[in-house]
């Protein structure tokens, strides 16, 4: 049964029934209600009173009591009058509507975490791909959330706040018992990280237009940042309200900070920014300028031609969320934005406006814009994508087609690319039509040097000049130990039979890396210390357990191939993801004092000496001080043998590092060196790391003339 108060009805008489649900009318069909007086009944015919303004806060006349959310608790002294109320009682100063929620059975009425609009089904409405996201950074993520910057306009909404991860153990596969969650303050490690960066106070000529140097570090901070809260929360296990989306949180995070740059839009290549390059998050892309629209797949820029200001297209994403056709390595016919199926069914046709209308004026105008393809991750089962930059593309033509479900119309654009410029899209085309048989790489000379040593094959490949392979060497897999190092306590392997799990408080393993798990299930690493504690031979998880990523060989497929002037080296056929694993050093662990016998005739190229003093990468500055690099008695040698690690070159700005991972067995200690990728290695990329500097008291070896052609060579390396 409804009731209602309109102007023709009339409160009934007695209690009302407040379990029963009102008719609510508009507004301008109700009339004021005033309060009765004391003593009358509220069910009886109310008296004509005056209009008073009573303000918010008080004071109140009799009869007039504070309404919510104008009200505070008040346990030590609430009057009799307001027993049987809401139980609040002195009122307090008014604050917005929006820091409240709807109060629940415990009486929660904090705020509610930032996400996606809610649609009549109760689940996250799906957003709008032809509208700018740029306010959606915050979907998904729990806990107290900055506030975000937007990317089209660079102002800030709301004041920042102090942000805060709640952490807790999981036992979750592997029987451990979980621990009470805590909170992690990661404030901190986003100072630190912005402060060995240098990242802290960004000159404003750098943010409008950056350099090479500057998107490095930005997204070099972004991927540390975001490999670190991932960590954090997956340690958390399943706990309500968890940072689904640490690469909307991390973006957002930076971006409050003012850790970005390229945010003058502009025609054409983006300062920094090399066609080629791949990223793996759309919040990367943002953070270097090269396309600001988190969302959608035309950005676009206001210019003024003739007097009227008009809309052109300075970059595009085609990432398969539209029936774009794009085959073809040097042509793309791309997919308006607009018109897609709603949830109801519904479907309307696009319309020519914003960055629809803004291509179409770019075709009249002729003016580049920037490409970015979208293709699946495979080294992820295809659940990702990965965003390659293919270059400068110019719309030659456009037209109207029925969609092919044939209810709505939609906008067909023809791109060109703009010749000259490097390959991109086409290489990676190739390398694929390599791996499945269907084109034959050129220049091959062995199929497998491994001989089938590892889980893929290397193949050895000269097409630069008449040579035909290295000197010989026995290829082993991985590093031969004469005698460990001893160590004075014993070691405990795990019992995680199905393999060591996030947040397991009684792994030994996890605990020698601080209670977290070093690797995800990509064989990334999530942070950087001195030692990498890895599963050993007494452990009994698996050989697929994620604590033992550098036991399996190379994960991408790599190739030897001989350099114009630098002998032979190592590439990647596969992307590589900033921190994944790329192989070990495998050879022979022998003496420091053998070294020597290697210098005088300069056949020391295939050495590494772990007692080198290595210049600390900022990559490894991460938010702890075990990050820098110390000098441990490890020299191994791979001149008689070893893996394809003893052809990676070296470089002064190299794209790998090494890391000293540590496998124990009862009082025997075996250190291993394994390589990761400082940031994202895209395909055929030459693979590098610094050889390190000889130690002073070593200073009269033969120094090498350094050829790696980097902006901050030395001019020289041991």
């Amino acid at each position: 049964m409804e009731q209602g108060f309109g102007t023709d009805s009339v409160p009934p008489a007695g209690p009302i029934d407040k379990s029963k649900v009102l008719d609510v009318k508009p507004l301008r069909c109700l009339v004021p209600v005033f309060p009765s007086p004391n003593g009358m009944a509220s069910g009886t015919t109310p008296q004509p009173s005056p209009f008073v303004c009573v303000p918010p806060s008080g004071p109140f006349p009799p009869g007039v009591s504070p309404f919510y959310p104008f009200l505070s608790p008040n346990e030590s002294g609430r009057s009799a009058e307001n027993q049987d109320g809401l139980g609040f009682g002195t009122p307090i100063s008014p604050v917005p509507l929006n820091s409240f929620r709807t109060p629940t059975a415990n009486g929660d009425t904090g705020p509610r975490r930032p996400g996606r609009p809610r649609a009549s089904n109760g689940l996250a409405a799906e957003d709008d791909d032809s509208q700018n996201h740029s306010d959606q950074f915050g979907s998904g993520y729990s806990v107290h959330a900055n506030d975000v910057e937007d990317t089209s306009t660079g102002k800030k909404r709301g004041r920042p706040r102090k942000t805060r991860l709640s952490q807790s153990g999981s036992g979750s596969g592997s029987g451990n018992p979980a621990t009470p969650p805590i909170e992690v303050d990661i404030d901190p490690l986003l100072n630190q990280l912005l402060a060995s960066f240098k990242l802290v106070e960004i000159d404003q000529v750098k943010k409008a237009d950056g350099d090479k140097e500057l998107a490095g570090r930005i997204l070099l901070v972004y991927d540390l940042f975001r490999r670190r809260m991932t960590q954090i929360e997956e340690r958390r296990g399943e706990t309500p309200g968890s940072a689904r989306r640490p690469d909307l949180k991390g973006a957002n995070l930076l971006m409050t900070r003012g850790a970005r740059t390229n945010q003058t839009k502009r025609i054409g290549n983006v300062p920094g920014v090399e066609v080629g390059d791949i990223f793996f998050f759309r919040m990367e892309l943002c953070l270097v300028g090269l396309h600001a629209p988190s969302m959608a797949g035309i950005d676009y820029m206001s210019v003024r031609l003739t007097g009227d200001e008009e809309p052109i297209a300075v970059s595009i994403v085609s990432s398969g969320g539209y029936d774009d056709e794009g085959d073809d390595g040097d042509v793309l016919i791309y997919t308006g934005q607009g018109g897609v199926q709603r949830r109801d069914g519904q479907m309307f046709d696009q319309k020519l406006e914003r960055g629809n209308l803004a291509l179409e004026k770019s075709m009249h105008r002729g003016n580049e814009v920037r490409v970015i393809r979208g293709v699946l991750d495979v080294q992820n089962g295809g659940r990702g994508k990965i965003y390659m930059y293919d270059g400068l593309y110019r719309v030659q033509e456009s037209w109207a087609e029925k969609s092919k479900l044939g209810n709505c119309s939609i906008f067909r654009y023809k791109l060109i690319r703009v010749p000259g410029q490097p390959e991109a899209f086409t290489l990676w085309k190739s390398v694929q039509q390599w791996r499945e048989g269907t084109a034959t790489r050129v220049g091959v000379i062995l199929p497998d040097l491994t001989s089938g040593a590892e889980s893929q094959p290397v193949c050895l490949v000269n097409d630069v000049d008449d040579e035909k392979g290295p000197a010989y060497f026995t290829y082993i897999p991985s590093l031969k130990y004469s005698k460990p190092f001893m160590k004075s306590n014993p070691s405990v392997g795990c019992q995680c039979l199905g393999g060591c799990q996030p947040g397991g408080t009684s792994c030994p393993c996890i605990q020698k890396n601080g209670g977290y798990l070093p690797f995800n299930p990509l064989g990334v690493l999530m942070s950087y210390k001195t030692l990498v504690h890895e599963c050993g031979s007494a452990c009994s998880c698996p050989p697929n357990c994620r604590n033992r990523i550098s036991q399996a060989g190379p994960k991408a497929r790599v190739e030897v191939f001989k350099t114009k002037n630098r002998g032979w080296g190592l590439r990647s056929w596969d992307p590589i993801r900033g921190g994944g694993f790329v192989c070990e050093y495998a050879g022979e662990v022998i003496e420091e004092s053998r070294v020597g016998e290697f210098g005088n005739d300069g056949d020391d190229d295939y050495i590494f000496d772990a007692t080198r003093m290595y210049e600390p990468l900022e990559a490894v500055r991460d938010y702890n001080d075990e990050s820098k690099k110390v000098p441990y008695p490890l020299v191994i040698s791979a001149k008689k043998g070893g893996n394809v690690a003893r052809f990676m070159n070296h470089s002064c700005s190299p794209n790998v590092f090494w890391q000293l991972v540590v496998r124990e067995i009862n009082n025997e200690t075996f250190y291993h060196v394994a390589f990761f990728a400082i940031r994202h290695i895209p395909p055929m990329q030459e693979l590098t790391f610094d050889y390190g500097m000889v130690p002073p008291d070593k200073a009269d070896r033969r120094r090498k003339k350094c050829l790696c052609g980097s902006l901050n060579c030395r001019g020289y390396f041991y």
